[in-house]
């Protein structure tokens, strides 16, 4: 894998001249401050990078806080997703997946997702773990650590590249997944008093590229690419192939971060007893997810929130047939010639 920073100027693992953690947040700030910015989601203004990546200031420049201090291992994995793109439910299977033996997924009783949501058994580098001034100490983490991003394939810590780790990646449906960040958008201007904003309104802005780790059509055919160059080294899930057949992506992602399932676990029914644990009908009623929260950056969210319907093909009971259609093709156009297929193609 290769990675380049988040940034404009050269990749700030090689030009920090910064002493302290709080100096290093205040150059980057200052950076990201300074490139043209705007207001188009409903709830964070975002920055735009001269790549055409758009995120808000803070997890942008927790990214490159990450570029620069992150000290990644080959045993490393990191999950990697667009916002609402099923990240949620790919960290719970992750992790149910890596710790089935000192959390059976069939003890539900006693699993840590009944404390811990998902988001706190598998933190996002840059929502979570690289912010306010901080570095924090991840060296004392038993191995495999899981991490979390939504930064596109150029823009993973480049030590996380170099290290050879694994990378999860999940997409999904561009109309499902705008129709979900627009409901999870609204949920914080309700939050501020603010009034809800269309969906129409935000999809004029989704085809045009403006969105939180943005493009969506960028972010996939990066990681999509990486995939059909190092398949060892970057997983490639589709969050639609997930929802028809759980179990056997539970089984893919085993071997691939080099956790199969043994022949006495298959017959004792492990498999199916992660997917349960996993299933939305199942998390939904844990008191974690209920009343639980999560900090991130951005604000404190609500574990609740994080949970929608998660249905395929959501998105028909809300966008017009002419913003489906040309959503369709600009998916079309710009998937032609990787050999990715856009959603629900055969």
């Amino acid at each position: 894998m290769s990675s380049s920073s988040v940034q404009t100027s050269p990749s700030p693992s090689h030009e920090v001249d910064a002493e302290t953690d709080e100096e290093l947040y205040k150059q980057f700030t200052d950076s990201v401050s300074s490139w043209p910015s705007s207001e188009p989601m409903p709830f964070l203004p975002l920055y735009r990078h001269d790549k055409g990546w758009y995120s808000s200031l803070m997890p942008m420049v927790g990214a490159m806080v990450a570029d620069a201090r992150f000290a990644a291992r080959p045993s490393d994995i990191i999950v990697a997703t667009l916002p609402k793109s099923g990240t949620t439910w790919i960290k719970a299977l992750l992790y149910a997946t890596v710790h089935r033996r000192e959390h059976p997924a069939d003890a539900a009783a006693d699993h840590p997702f009944n404390s811990l949501g998902p988001h706190e058994c598998v933190n996002f580098l840059e929502y979570q773990l690289y912010t306010n001034n901080r570095v924090p100490d991840l060296g004392r983490l038993p191995d495999p650590r899981l991490f979390a991003t939504h930064v596109p394939f150029t823009s993973l810590p480049s030590a996380a590249a170099a290290s050879g780790c694994k990378v999860v990646y999940v997409c999904r449906d561009p109309k499902d997944n705008l129709i979900s960040m627009w409901d999870f958008a609204n949920k914080f201007r309700a939050r501020e008093g603010q009034e809800p904003m269309s969906p129409e309104a935000i999809a004029e802005l989704f085809c045009l590229g403006v969105s939180p780790s943005g493009p969506y059509w960028d972010h996939v055919l990066g990681y999509w690419g990486a995939h059909v160059a190092r398949p060892e080294q970057v997983l490639f899930f589709r969050y639609e192939e997930m929802k028809l057949d759980a179990a056997a992506h539970v089984r893919r992602l085993a071997e691939f971060v080099g956790l199969p399932f043994s022949a006495e676990e298959e017959e004792g029914g492990v498999v199916d007893a992660i997917v349960r644990l996993c299933s939305f009908d199942h998390m939904i009623g844990l008191e974690a997810t209920k009343s639980g929260k999560t900090e991130l950056v951005v604000g404190t969210a609500a574990n609740s929130s994080f949970f929608r319907r998660g249905q395929v093909g959501d998105w028909a009971n809300h966008l017009s047939p002419e913003i489906a259609q040309r959503i369709d093709a600009i998916t079309e156009a710009r998937f032609n010639g990787s050999g990715l297929r856009p959603s629900g193609t055969k």
